[in-house]
């Protein structure tokens, strides 16, 4: 592949798992959100403290989102190595995501129903960026790009090879 084809296709991968990313980002909002509304407010916990079991639950609903569908691609054969990372970066996450709620509900004394949700979902964002660097960086690694790349090459030049073995074959039966 050409320079000049190389970075617009590397730049449409990237926005795909980007949207991947979100995708089931998006639903690891959704279940965070309903059970931290659920724990906080239907069980009667603080609001930090609903938060962060709210969150151990996104997580653990995101790994297998994030490992079965966003990065399915890339190498399973890391388990080992794969979810303790995970599990690190996720808790470096809900730090960032719970040190904003409890800045807000504690620091502030803003612990509305509403503004607890407002803030939730501040940190949640501000957590997300964090996520996906360290998540697509550290985590789920791409294959090295050098083997990829020769590996597409020697397929693409036996492809090549075929269709000129078989004119000469066609026109040697011709003669």
């Amino acid at each position: 592949m050409s320079e000049r084809h190389a970075f617009p296709s590397r730049l449409g991968y990237i926005y795909r798992e980007i949207a991947k990313f979100g995708v089931v980002g998006l639903a690891g909002v959704v279940v965070n959100v309903l059970a931290f509304n659920v724990i906080r407010h239907g069980l009667g916990l603080q609001t930090v403290r609903a938060s962060v079991i709210a969150t151990l639950v996104a997580i653990g609903f995101n790994y297998i989102g994030l490992r079965y569908f966003t990065y399915r691609d890339r190498g399973a054969g890391g388990h080992t190595r794969e979810l303790p990372l995970f599990l690190l970066f996720s808790l470096v996450g809900l730090v960032i995501e719970n040190s904003v709620l409890y800045a807000a509900t504690y620091g502030f004394g803003w612990d509305s129903q509403l503004q607890s949700n407002f803030f939730k979902f501040v940190g949640i964002g501000v957590a997300t960026v964090f996520r996906f660097w360290s998540y697509r960086t550290w985590v789920f690694k791409a294959l090295p790009a050098g083997s990829a790349a020769a590996e597409a090459e020697s397929v693409l030049a036996e492809a090549d090879r075929q269709p000129a073995a078989q004119e000469a074959r066609t026109s040697t039966l011709r003669t």
